[in-house]
């Protein structure tokens, strides 16, 4: 019998597909190359008791920043931690953030001091053209709120990596658009939650398209670079609102052959 070591070792070398589902066309390549590699390593030790993982405590500790991420409109200029900690918040969810075909496709730009400050006086003059007057008070002091902020996460989707997905596999081109966006989603809530998690409040915005073309000219960035959201964030100034939840069981989850 194979011990489970020689598995796990010969598994982690396998070459991983770069795709969620293996195509039809690799699997018998696939399993001629793990039996080639595993056949030579068979030995007749004694069976292996497995030992399945109990602890549910890192289950829990992820569960509690879950519930804990909430929307923060009142925010003030100080951070909690160093911006340096900030930028390594964002770039590490950048990395590993999932993606559908791990396309990769999606960007950020964190925003701190005056260029933080930058982004909210153009999207305040962009509304100003737009908004009636008598409604223009109430818009500007909630943007003004927004810069009052340490930064913001800019969120972009780069149309480079979603056409070249289109090209690759053209019975799913109408798909990359969406998976795309759900790609931008997760990307979203990891920084959120982790931006929680050190103590800083944040909210999500979407002033785009209003603003994306003076955003990309401002700060030189791709034009194939669509603007999804901007998270403006900050030490939280007040308690973030109520929130009330639907009924789950039998109405927003459900589930089949329980044992």
């Amino acid at each position: 019998m194979m011990r489970l070591p020689s598995i796990v070792s010969t598994y982690k070398a396998l070459p991983r597909p770069s795709l969620g589902l293996l195509r039809s066309s690799t699997r018998p390549a696939l399993l001629s190359h793990f039996r080639s590699r595993t056949s030579s390593s068979a030995t007749t030790s004694s069976p292996v008791h497995i030992q399945h993982r109990t602890n549910m405590s890192g289950s829990a500790a992820f569960f509690d920043a879950v519930k804990n991420r909430r929307t923060y409109y009142a925010i003030t200029s100080e951070s909690t931690i160093p911006d340096s900690k900030i930028e390594e918040i964002v770039a590490t969810a950048v990395k590993h953030a999932p993606s559908s075909f791990n396309s990769q496709s999606s960007r950020a730009v964190l925003l701190l001091g005056e260029e933080h400050k930058k982004l909210w006086d153009i999207t305040l003059n962009v509304l100003k053209e737009i908004v009636p007057a008598e409604q223009f008070p109430a818009t500007e002091a909630k943007i003004k709120g927004f810069a009052a902020g340490h930064g913001t996460v800019l969120f972009f989707e780069d149309q480079t990596a979603v056409k070249d997905l289109q090209t690759k596999f053209p019975l799913y081109q109408d798909r990359f658009p969406t998976w795309s966006e759900h790609a931008s989603a997760i990307l979203q809530y990891i920084v959120w939650t982790a931006l929680e998690a050190e103590g800083l409040g944040a909210s999500l915005q979407h002033y785009n398209p209003l603003i994306t073309a003076q955003v990309l000219s401002t700060w030189k960035l791709p034009t194939t670079w669509v603007l999804v959201a901007q998270m403006p964030f900050g030490k939280p100034a007040a308690p973030a609102g109520d929130k009330s939840f639907a009924p789950i069981e039998g109405e927003r989850f459900l589930v089949f052959g329980k044992q």
